[in-house]
């Protein structure tokens, strides 16, 4: 029972498909529930008919008769029909949870969520046209489907949210979509589900339900361009940023910077976490990512961009700044 309680708690968590709390998770849930009780009923039935008839004593070849293979015939049969029953129920019930889960007609906004590797670019779009970009977090209100619009750069990577809905890919060249809907604030913790390369493991995002007036406050600072910093180490940060490569590979609205191959870094100083949920978004991971990227996550796109102790600290500051 102690094994079977510690396999249990792997089943529970920050990241959980039992853990549910949008609609579509619900309906997965109750559809992995039934399957679970049915299999488990079917392996109970197996093990006592199996048990029983290994305990039995045994009979001779003489008191075998025509009446016994009947019996066993009907048995058989029954076995194979009762198959066919249980399969048959759960084809038409994975069917009537996939089309609960695939309405999207009530939508209340569309965001566009495209995987690299390894990170998530997020967009959300107003009237059809991109508004403003951020990365690995998306910002969801209460109580409304969100329709994710769902896009790969280089290699199939797949969106997962356990406590909000299920799987799905991320193809290249291809649009799929997942409705999103959250019945209770909180934030989600969400996993690239396919492999896609050596830190396939460090791609998360969050997914946090905000309520409604949380969100328009949300949605209204996000949209904003940047503010000129306050501070004058700040300040001089801009002036490296600027100078250096970073501002060809990230955008920075407000600024001259309008690289698009990196995350925007318009807000990153509003974000929980850094490297797609690799490290808590401090001053000192901030500045430990820009030193040497490589080192804590190997193989990403961003390259090592040569400063002094003074820069660093500098730019350190200013991305702190861009709240």
């Amino acid at each position: 029972m102690g094994l079977f309680a510690v396999c249990l708690s792997g089943c529970n968590g920050t990241q959980s498909a039992l853990d549910v709390h949008g609609a579509s998770a619900i309906h997965l849930k109750h559809l992995m529930l039934l399957v679970i009780w049915v299999c488990a009923l079917v392996w109970l039935t197996v093990m006592v008919v199996l048990a029983y008839a290994l305990l039995r004593k045994r009979r001779v070849a003489a008191e075998v008769n025509a009446g016994a293979d009947n019996r066993a015939t009907v048995i058989v049969s029954a076995a194979v029909g009762a198959t066919a029953l249980i399969i048959a129920g759960l084809t038409v019930a994975s069917f009537y949870t996939t089309r609960l889960i695939d309405g999207d007609g009530d939508a209340a906004m569309t965001i566009a969520v495209k995987g690299e590797q390894w990170w998530w670019r997020v967009t959300y779009m107003r009237d059809g046209t991109p508004d403003f970009e951020t990365a690995n977090e998306i910002h969801i209100p209460v109580g409304r489907t969100v329709l994710l619009q769902l896009e790969s750069a280089d290699v199939v990577h797949s969106f997962w949210v356990p406590s909000l809905a299920g799987k799905q890919d991320l193809v290249p060249g291809r649009t799929n979509t997942l409705a999103l809907r959250a019945e209770t604030p909180g934030v989600y913790r969400g996993q690239c589900a396919e492999f896609c390369g050596i830190q396939h493991s460090h791609m998360a995002m969050s997914v946090i339900a905000d309520d409604a007036v949380s969100f328009e406050r949300w949605l209204a600072d996000q949209s904003a361009e940047s503010l000129k910093p306050a501070e004058p180490e700040a300040t001089a940060g801009q002036a490296v940023f600027l100078g250096k490569p970073c501002a060809a590979c990230h955008r920075v609205r407000g600024t001259p910077s309008a690289g698009t191959t990196g995350p925007d870094l318009t807000h990153v100083g509003s974000r929980d976490t850094i490297g797609a949920g690799l490290m808590e978004r401090t001053r000192g991971s901030l500045a430990a990512w820009i030193a040497d990227p490589q080192t804590i996550k190997p193989g990403n796109n961003m390259p090592m961009v040569p400063l002094t102790s003074d820069e660093l600290r500098a730019v350190s500051a200013y991305m702190e700044s861009l709240k």
